[in-house]
């Protein structure tokens, strides 16, 4: 099997959940021995991760120019993974006509447009409706979901609304939370004693992850400040830009550290990860990880969705940042509490996210979707319109920029 992945960016594992998440889908398939290419228009960054050593063949590839169209021509791949929808935009149309053979498969990370559309209700001080998707951004990426060949949702939540409210078929889903390792034995994690102070890690480039910073700086460690003044808060993340380093306060124990080498060492010395995420999609992986390390976290509703059902949460789960801050101190001190916290993160990383369990079911669909491919294709009829007219579109907007650069640098 030959696999060409287009990416929105260079995975960096290090940086954020979205990178975690594209190396857990380039091994899966490494396993599987497949012949795997990963082209990019993105730029080359420091912390991109060094795919050669899964044997990946890495290309450099450009928007709006038809070296595309031969370079796909030439590989002709059995399957094509856009990484995000706007990479769907761009090429997958060019895919279709070039390579029609290519099974399409989209790797959303979270419904963009849902993470955006929340955003937008919590600045205007209001719930977030439904209809919030009826916009742009959100047209979009639903037409990229249904112009594929297969979607992988990383959260159920997010499943359920594509199939009930966008009329997604469930035979153009997966469901396909983190694949992840067996967690390692309690008794081999740093003990209660040993950990101090909080953390709260999150690429700063990833609007929920600042505004859960701005959060914290201005309500909620004040509070919890006040019952432990010798208790610090420990903020990581990817990219700070000036005004995120510029919140660092000594006096406070407001720390803000910026990029952390190892986002599990640091958060396995912590004793309580805090994630006041007021909007968001997708599921976290900073939590995920403070599971892996035994780290209790207090989260919103938005921070845990998707990730326990029905299990009990490795900590709290409040949208209140009183209560936030009262279960923050409170579990704090408490050994036996929070010993139990670790017990329930551990059971959900058992139940939820093992590789073990998930990697035979995304090889056994894809293999299931290159097969029906013809099939699916001429069922879902609401799709044919979209690479129709959605494709034609694209295609000529991609050209016109095309023809524009090339008038430009003459």
């Amino acid at each position: 099997m030959h696999l060409l992945v287009i990416g929105y960016v260079w995975p960096e594992p290090n940086s954020s959940a979205a990178g975690s998440r594209m190396m857990q889908l380039l091994n899966c398939f490494h396993k599987q021995k497949w012949q795997i290419s990963f082209a990019s228009p993105a730029q080359e960054t420091e912390h991109m991760a060094d795919l050669s050593k899964l044997d990946i063949q890495c290309d450099k590839i450009e928007l709006n120019n038809t070296s595309f169209d031969q370079y796909i021509a030439q590989k002709k791949p059995d399957i094509v993974m856009f990484d995000r929808f706007m990479m769907e935009e761009q090429f997958g149309w060019r895919v279709e006509k070039h390579s029609p053979d290519s099974l399409r498969v989209l790797n959303t990370e979270d419904l963009h447009s849902l993470r955006q559309a929340r955003e937008k209700a919590v600045k205007q001080d209001r719930s977030f409706q439904i209809n919030d998707l009826h916009c742009d951004h959100g047209i979009r990426e639903i037409a990229a979901i249904h112009r594929s060949d297969l979607t992988l949702m990383i959260s159920s939540t997010e499943t359920k609304l594509l199939i009930d409210h966008f009329n997604v078929p469930e035979t153009h889903l997966l469901h396909l939370p983190f694949m992840l390792d067996k967690p390692p034995e309690l008794d081999s994690l740093l003990p209660f004693e040993q950990r101090e102070h909080f953390i709260s890690i999150g690429n700063f480039r990833h609007a929920p992850n600042w505004d859960a910073v701005l959060q914290l700086k201005t309500q909620i460690w004040p509070k919890i400040r006040k019952r432990l003044p010798k208790a610090e808060l420990h903020i990581y993340g990817a990219y700070p830009p000036p005004k995120a380093t510029q919140l660092n306060n000594a006096k406070e124990g407001f720390l803000v550290k910026g990029w952390a080498e190892d986002a599990k060492e640091v958060m396995e010395k912590a004793r309580i990860c805090l994630a006041p995420l007021r909007f968001g999609a997708g599921i976290k992986g900073k939590l995920v990880e403070a599971m892996q390390t035994g780290t209790a976290s207090i989260t919103t509703s938005i921070g845990a969705e998707s990730m326990h059902q029905p299990l009990p949460w490795n900590g709290v789960v409040t949208d209140d940042f009183n209560t936030l801050a009262d279960a923050a101190v409170s579990l704090y001190q408490n050994k036996t509490d929070w010993q139990l916290m670790q017990n329930n993160g551990m059971q959900i990383l058992n139940t939820h996210y093992q590789a073990s369990e998930w990697e035979p079911k995304l090889i056994q669909r894809l293999a299931l979707q290159v097969q029906l491919k013809d099939t699916l294709r001429k069922k879902h009829f609401l799709g044919l319109m979209m690479r129709h007219h959605s494709l034609k579109s694209t295609q000529y907007m991609s050209q016109w920029i095309e023809l524009k650069n090339t008038i430009t640098d003459k």
